[in-house]
């Protein structure tokens, strides 16, 4: 049996531990006990970013998009991919650590993306960010807990009520997309995307390509 380590730990904002553990090669990070994400499972941040840059032209050189939530870094390589060579990604996260780890070069999680020039590291809460853009993003996703219920930082919150959601709304360009990855099936909250202004498909995604578990993901445009 492979033993499973732990490598670095933070606490939260709201003072919940948070810890960075390798078994095999792969990396999980975990949130008072729970698994918040792992590099084994990420089919379905990679399906998110896919969906929300789709509408964007791959040679626009007018591409702005927003990521809230650096993960491992799923999210930011697999925009990266369907962006032209002028486009450009802001990446925000809360957790000095989280990013911390990601660059770290041995366990080859985000630095690569991170490196990228087309992309901007902002260590600090998307909420403010969004609180100061105005028609400025192509595409904002959201990825930076466990979908409209907070599991590592009670504020999250706050991302996920008719207030959050029509923040982000203008922080949209016409036509702009909110794409937001959520554990689990939530009608209700998709519901509460289209009062507040959007078109929304709700999408059953694979954790991993061959998994059974799905995650859902929200895909809302103006």
């Amino acid at each position: 049996m492979k033993t499973t380590f732990l490598r670095d730990q933070a606490w939260t904002p709201d003072g919940k531990l948070m810890t960075l553990h390798e078994h095999d090669g792969a990396f999980m990070i975990r949130v008072a006990g729970v698994e918040l994400m792992s590099s084994r499972q990420h089919h379905s941040e990679e399906l998110l970013a896919e969906r929300a840059c789709a509408h964007i032209p791959s040679q626009s050189a007018e591409g702005r998009v927003l990521i809230g939530g650096l993960g491992l870094g799923f999210t930011l390589r697999e925009a990266l991919k369907h962006l032209g060579p002028e486009a450009r990604v802001v990446v925000v996260e809360l957790i000095p650590e989280v990013i911390a780890w990601n660059l770290v070069p041995e366990y080859n999680l985000g630095k690569d993306a991170l490196a990228d020039s087309r992309v901007k590291l902002v260590q600090g809460d998307v909420q403010d960010l969004l609180r100061t853009s105005r028609a400025a993003f192509d595409a904002i996703i959201l990825d930076v807990d466990n979908g409209a219920s907070g599991l590592s930082v009670q504020k999250n919150n706050n991302l996920y009520t008719t207030t959050g959601l029509l923040l982000a709304r203008a922080a949209l360009k016409p036509a702009g997309c909110l794409a937001i990855w959520s554990a689990g099936h939530d009608p209700a909250f998709a519901e509460q995307m289209r009062h507040s202004g959007f078109s929304v498909t709700v999408e059953r995604a694979r954790t991993h390509s061959s998994s059974s578990s799905c995650n859902s993901l929200f895909i809302g445009r103006i």
